[in-house]
């Protein structure tokens, strides 16, 4: 995966963790950012599959979170690191949320992206009970709807003509 996307990726996670708290306790925090990066990855992947389209993002900007957190409802008018919300890519924490609501739409997501893309996202696509425990918000469809629903029709229209076209 380009370097470029590492700084969308991040913030992207962050995004996900600042507006759906994992459960108390290191290991509930290290579990829930390990799902959220998974998702955040592998939407990343989906929506910059190539080095052109990476730089491209480099460029022009991923857009920030301001929609997201109006949406949310969150409040960070004297957030001293507010920079890294500049890097959160809107349409890549909506299929994030998608895949973290989803786990067979995470599936067929992953067998659309090269491996060493999306890297491991088992945690993501067969999540069990310490994935739940460890983030009840983050994997709750219904907490999700809101940021899900952004651009969730694209993603699908997107997995839908891919799997069409390797049929």
């Amino acid at each position: 995966m380009s370097a470029h996307l590492t700084p969308v990726i991040a913030a992207g996670t962050r995004w996900l963790l600042t507006a759906f708290p994992p459960s108390p306790g290191a290991f509930s925090q290290a579990l829930a950012e390990a799902q959220a990066r998974q998702a955040v990855t592998l939407a990343t992947a989906l929506r910059y599959p190539t080095p052109l389209d990476a730089e491209l993002l480099h460029l022009l900007g991923p857009g920030g979170s301001a929609r997201l957190d109006r949406l949310t409802g969150a409040d960070h008018g004297d957030d001293a690191e507010a920079d890294w919300r500049t890097w959160v890519d809107e349409t890549v924490v909506s299929w994030a949320a998608c895949l973290l609501a989803d786990p067979t739409l995470a599936l067929d997501a992953h067998h659309l992206v090269d491996r060493d893309q999306a890297g491991d996202v088992a945690r993501l696509t067969r999540p069990g009970d310490h994935e739940h425990g460890a983030a009840p918000l983050l994997r709750h469809p219904d907490l999700l709807e809101p940021v899900a629903a952004l651009h969730r029709a694209l993603l699908l229209d997107l997995l839908d003509n891919e799997t069409a076209a390797t049929r």
